[in-house]
């Protein structure tokens, strides 16, 4: 299946059942390349719809501590940008959901950006998420990555102006992710405010799914985000139980069973 429609299709599905699509952030080689395979697919069977596979890098500075150190310990366990594309090859050949490489241009860019879209079409990648990527410099990158069949998710947030908001729709293409509040990822106890304003901006720019991301933690904010969005991001919540749970055999299980909690699925 081409990787657009992968996406497209996922999305129309969750609104078909009535509900947003919960995607689930991911950094791949935390805390160790062979394991992250595993846990894909706990999320997977928990209820994770789309999956946000996590370049690790050595200064993420749009994340919080809980990804910082998961990036630190996926570079330590020797996580590269090649092996995240064979963890990638892996999961697509027991799983159908999308995939989507979430990075910072840096190590893209040294593993070189043509042969990265190659190999990412090859290994079942459905698009990229360019974290530090500006919209308005996008032009060239875009064009790569519509050459190779892959899809681009640009981010929008509280603080983007009119004319950003529509380069974000004009480029994104699978969903556009919201941020929904400014400064660095991390889990809050609640959703900010004026997030719903920003979704509807989009959505009259925009006949993409919408995507909400940055703090959400608890099957109420994703009950609450669902009201008016297409589908809410998930990261750090995630992150944190690898985090806890990383030197035990039941990681697995216990990711699996956190994600069913927010997902709402049995």
């Amino acid at each position: 299946m081409p990787s657009s429609e992968r996406i497209a299709r996922c999305f129309e599905a969750c609104k078909q059942a009535g509900r947003p699509a919960l995607v689930a952030y991911l950094t791949a080689g935390d805390p160790h390349p062979d394991r992250t395979v595993e846990l894909a697919l706990a999320l997977e069977r928990g209820g994770a719809d789309v999956l946000e596979l996590g370049v690790p890098f050595s200064d993420p500075i749009a994340d919080g501590p809980v990804i910082q150190h998961a990036s630190d310990r996926a570079l330590h366990a020797g996580t590269t940008v090649a092996r995240v594309l064979e963890i990638a090859k892996e999961i697509r050949a027991r799983s159908a959901m999308p995939i989507i490489l979430f990075s910072y241009m840096n190590p893209l860019l040294r593993y070189g950006f043509d042969r990265l879209c190659t190999e990412a079409r090859a290994a079942g990648v459905d698009g990229c998420l360019f974290t530090d990527l500006s919209v308005e410099e996008a032009d060239s990158t875009v064009a790569a990555m519509k050459k190779h069949g892959l899809d681009t998710v640009f981010l929008a947030a509280p603080t983007s102006t009119e004319r950003r908001l529509k380069l974000v729709a004009e480029y994104s293409t699978g969903f556009v992710y919201v941020v929904s509040r400014t400064g660095v990822t991390g889990e809050q106890a609640t959703v900010a405010g004026g997030v719903h304003e920003l979704v509807s901006q989009l959505k009259a720019l925009t006949p993409l799914p919408v995507a909400v991301g940055f703090g959400i933690s608890r099957r109420e904010h994703v009950e609450a985000i669902g009201g008016y969005a297409d589908g809410v991001v998930v990261g750090s919540a995630f992150m944190r139980v690898v985090e806890e749970h990383g030197a035990s055999a039941d990681l697995a299980a216990q990711l699996e069973s956190f994600t069913r909690g927010l997902s709402g699925r049995p």
